[in-house]
């Protein structure tokens, strides 16, 4: 038997914004420095990713990221640090409760 924790986040009409999906993207521009390229190596469209990304900012009230379009020297993006705040606070929630579920599961099923 498997158990598996999931934090989603969802706006005031009961609509996800924030999870894994968004945080490995977030995760992604963080690395690479390109929405594009994040999008691309989670198998989404950058169209797919922008929707995303602009929900979450509106819900949240905060940019999470600073993109620039091309031009001589490329675009790119980048997390802004309101949004490194809020990445960093995700994941750290996010591995509490899955070590709290962990806890849990043991106490109530004496097993992982």
């Amino acid at each position: 038997m498997n158990v598996r924790t999931r934090i989603i986040f969802l706006d005031e009409q009961g609509q996800k914004f924030f999870g894994e999906g968004p945080c490995r993207l977030l995760r992604g521009v963080a690395e690479t420095g390109s929405l594009h390229a994040a999008a691309a190596s989670m198998d989404m469209a950058y169209s797919k990713a922008l929707r995303l990304l602009k929900h979450a900012e509106q819900t949240l009230g905060f940019p999470l990221t600073q993109r620039s379009t091309g031009g001589k020297h490329g675009g790119g993006s980048s997390l802004t640090p309101a949004g490194k705040e809020w990445l960093e606070r995700y994941e750290a929630y996010r591995d509490a409760c899955v070590q709290a579920n962990r806890q849990l599961y043991r106490e109530f099923y004496g097993e992982e």
